[in-house]
């Protein structure tokens, strides 16, 4: 019972990973190339290639029922590189992405009212 326990929970930590990986890497695609340089972070192509050897990597080091379970202590690296870029690299670009909506615009993330009375 305990070992069934153990390798679920096992499993699931490498499929957060493998998850936080896709998420970085997809992020990552659909931000216009000069949002990096302009915030000052490394080029588009650099976080396209660390997120997607990090994505591979990850999906690699899913347990058996899944993936192959191979190379499970890169698996480490990958979670690094995905978070890195999720809590450093993406907020920085945000403000230069050009995209609208979501948070920071008003009361309840929607754009405040223009105009006066």
């Amino acid at each position: 019972m305990i070992l069934y326990a153990q390798q679920l929970i096992y499993f699931a930590l490498f499929f957060v990973v493998f998850v936080l990986a896709v998420w970085a890497l997809g992020d990552a695609m659909t931000r216009p190339t000069g949002a990096f340089t302009s915030a000052g972070k490394r080029t588009k192509n650099f976080w396209l290639l660390l997120t997607g050897a990090a994505t591979a990597v990850a999906f690699v080091a899913i347990p058996a029922p899944l993936g192959l379970g191979l190379l499970s202590f890169l698996a480490l690296g990958a979670a690094v590189a995905a978070i890195v870029y999720l809590v450093d690299v993406r907020p920085a670009i945000r403000p230069y992405s050009g995209r609208r909506g979501g948070r920071g615009k008003g009361p309840g993330g929607r754009t405040p009212p223009r105009g006066g009375w």
